[in-house]
C-alpha cells in the first residue's frame, strides 16, 4: 500500500513509498542553499526498501564538506530534483519534502547551524546541529 507520493514539476519522475520517514530533516548547507535556491533544503530520509521509482532520472554527484558522498536524481525533462542519496545513509533515500504530492511532514531536526541564512529561525522543539547530524542513526 502506497503511503507517500512524491514527483518532479512536470510528472515524469514519481517516487513512492510504503511507509512514513524515519526522520525528517532541514538542511542549512550552502551546498542545499545553491540546489534549492532557497535559504535551506528540507528532506524526508525513507529506508531503500519502502521506495519504489518511476519514470526517467538524471543524477549528479558530489562530495559534501562533510567528505561524504551525495547523490542527486532529479527529472531530465523538468530539472526538478526528486530524491538523493547519501553514502552517510545508505540504507535510506532522502526525499525533498516540496516534492511529496500530499501529507508533507514536518521536519523535526536541524543540521548545518552554522551555515543558516540570519533572518532564518526555527522552532526551539526542534533538535539543533551545528554541522550535520552527528550519527547516521535516527
Amino acid at each position: 500500500m502506497t503511503k507517500h507520493c512524491a514527483s518532479c514539476q512536470c510528472g515524469s519522475l514519481k517516487l513512492s513509498a510504503n511507509r512514513d520517514p524515519d526522520i525528517c530533516i532541514a538542511c542549512n548547507c550552502v551546498a542545499c542553499q545553491k540546489r534549492t535556491g532557497s535559504a535551506f533544503a528540507t528532506v524526508a530520509y525513507i529506508p531503500k526498501t519502502a521506495v519504489k521509482i518511476e519514470g526517467d532520472q538524471s543524477s549528479w554527484a558530489r562530495t559534501a564538506d562533510s567528505g561524504r558522498d551525495v547523490e542527486s536524481y532529479f527529472c531530465p525533462n523538468c530539472g526538478t530534483t526528486v530524491y538523493w542519496t547519501l553514502d552517510f545513509r545508505p540504507d535510506h533515500v532522502g526525499v525533498l519534502i516540496g516534492a511529496f504530492d500530499s501529507d508533507r511532514p514536518d521536519p523535526t531536526r536541524v543540521v548545518w547551524e552554522s551555515q543558516k541564512r540570519p533572518w532564518v529561525n526555527f522552532p526551539e522543539v526542534m533538535e539543533c546541529f551545528e554541522k550535520g547530524s552527528p550519527t547516521a542513526s535516527i
